[in-house]
């Protein structure tokens, strides 16, 4: 806990500069906290470090949508107990500027209204931060102070309840619900990027089916599961069918590109703001693609996702072929797919054709990722100047669903209407989902619910989330990782140069049946990867904070064994 107390004593960083900028000044605290300038200048610290394209990247190597050029050590059950980890400290960090600016600005002499519409900015992201934590370690100790001594007891708190913290984010984000401005009154430049009562809905939304559902499959006893998801879907339908101001932007594929940005695309709900000249820019892969830039792609497992023009899975579509070229998986497929994944010698990176295995262009192990890759950038090396979407209405979109069905056990087709085969329909995939086809072809409600989940947000950090909170991971991540389809005529390499790591002519792979197709690449092999359910749906908590604690914060359970 010395890392809250060495923050909380720190300089404040501040500036009335537009969010694409970093704080141009310094004040010390003393001469702080006089005007509403002041409290927008210390809350624009707070925007710094969201979370951009990179981050959300590590994130899902976590889980078996992506695969990298080694193995991930979350993903592939490797990790051991660390001393430190940015994962406890980082979120401490950020709530302790939070906690600093709730607690000074009440002192502000200012008008209420002005000074609650600045707490409520740091409140909501106390909660962002605070529901950070509960993801990875669960239970955590909840600060709520600004810490002025090294001799405070709370600097060696005990872990409270997942609970106890979850309940104080919905406290957080209902004050900000109620001070923050509508997102209309954010459109300028000058305060675009900025959080709004619709970031706050869209927030409570997004715990509330995290904490929700986590509680029904993971069989907690403290919390109640129907709350959370009521909590869910009712600031689910505040934005849908109350304020309605957003909606869905009509064009899949450049929603990720420049006309995404700004206001004008009313899916926007909450981004991380990227400029030019900014100190906000970095050195990310927008002007390459992720697969290009990082060698990370998808794999053959999260693709099969992908349902076909009949609207049935691979496993039941008539429409279902075996790969004998690379292009084949795009076969009277959900037009996403295309938008997602690069052809065969389609135009890629720097004018270079994608070709499988080429190594030149660092093409992966698996299927490469286009969405939201501009091959016209290409010549700005790396400066990241596109915003990156949070939070976007189509998540609101697919968690009132989801929520829906997990809270009445059953959805109507007038909602699924307005909710999956809407997010359909604007990419241009004509299928609907209804009970009626549920039924006729015996798939399962939930099951489509989150498949549509997956497909719409591939490689956007929300996938490693979803498969713990079902408590999916233990079935999916222990599985091989596979990757690209191998045709001596398309691939750049040779089998032997590859060391022959595919599946043979009836899915095998090394004596274990893999797939159901030949020529599938294996970019992890089953033996590499493990999942103890009763240990790896928390993260372990590094031995620092319970050295220093003074044995108050325990481990999370089996990490000791």
């Amino acid at each position: 806990m010395k890392k809250i107390y060495s923050l909380l004593i720190c300089v404040i960083l501040v500036s009335s500069c537009s969010l694409d900028r970093e704080p141009e000044t310094t004040l010390s605290d003393p001469k702080f906290w006089k005007s509403e300038a002041d409290l927008r200048g210390a809350c624009n610290r707070l925007y710094i470090d969201l979370p951009g394209f990179l981050t959300g990247r590590g994130h899902d190597l976590r889980s078996e949508e992506l695969i990298g050029t080694t193995p991930d050590p979350i993903s592939s059950g490797s990790r051991g107990i660390p001393e430190k980890s940015a994962d406890w400290t980082d979120p401490y960090n950020k709530i302790g500027v939070c906690n600093n600016i709730i607690i000074k600005g009440e002192t502000a002499p200012i008008a209420e209204t002005a000074k609650n519409r600045w707490i409520a900015e740091a409140r909501f992201f106390r909660a962002f931060h605070y529901f950070d934590l509960v993801k990875k370690y669960g239970d955590v100790p909840l600060i709520l102070k600004v810490f002025i001594s090294t001799s405070d007891p709370d600097i060696k708190k005990e872990r409270d309840s997942r609970e106890t913290v979850i309940q104080q984010c919905y406290e957080d984000l209902e004050f900000a619900c109620e001070w923050l401005p509508e997102i209309d009154a954010l459109s300028d430049v000058s305060n675009w990027g900025r959080v709004s009562r619709s970031a706050a809905l869209a927030m409570i939304t997004r715990i509330g089916l995290y904490e929700g559902t986590y509680i029904k499959y993971h069989n907690l006893q403290e919390g109640d599961s129907r709350s959370h998801l009521k909590k869910a879907i009712d600031a689910a339908e505040t934005m849908i069918y109350t304020e309605k101001k957003h909606s869905l932007y009509p064009n899949y594929q450049n929603l990720f590109y420049f006309e995404g940005e700004g206001r004008q695309n009313k899916e926007n709900v909450f981004v991380k703001i990227y400029g030019p000249n900014g100190a906000s820019n970095a050195i990310v892969y927008h002007n390459q693609s992720s697969t290009k830039a990082t060698q990370v792609s998808l794999t053959r497992q999260i693709i099969d996702n992908y349902l076909y023009t009949d609207g049935l899975p691979r496993t039941k579509s008539a429409h279902y072929i075996v790969d004998v070229k690379h292009d084949d998986v795009f076969v009277n497929r959900d037009p996403r797919m295309r938008m997602t994944i690069f052809a065969y010698k389609e135009v890629a990176f720097k004018g270079a054709e994608y070709r499988p295995f080429d190594q030149v262009n660092h093409s992966g192990k698996g299927y490469p990722i286009k969405k939201g890759y501009m091959n016209s950038e290409f010549n700005t090396n790396g400066q990241e100047t596109v915003d990156k979407m949070i939070i976007r209405y189509a998540e609101v979109l697919l968690s009132y669903a989801e929520a829906l069905y997990e809270y009445n056990g059953e959805i109507s087709d007038t909602k699924l209407n307005e909710t999956v085969n809407l997010i359909r329909k604007r990419s241009g995939f004509d299928a609907e989902l209804s009970n009626q086809f549920v039924s006729a072809n015996q798939l399962d409600m939930l099951e489509e619910i989150r498949r549509e989940r997956i497909v719409e947000f591939i490689d956007e950090d929300m996938h490693y989330d979803d498969i713990i909170r079902w408590k999916t991971a233990e079935k999916l991540l222990p599985q091989a990782l596979l990757g690209i389809l191998f045709n001596p005529d398309e691939s750049t390499k040779t089998d032997k140069e590859l060391n022959y790591q595919f599946t043979d002519e009836n899915g095998y792979y090394k004596g274990v049946k893999l797939y159901d197709q030949p020529n599938i690449y294996v970019g992890e092999d089953i033996s590499g990867r493990s999942f103890n359910p009763e240990r790896d749906y928390l993260y372990p908590v590094p031995s620092y904070e319970i050295s220093t604690s003074g044995g108050n914060i325990k481990q999370n359970p089996k990490w000791n064994n």
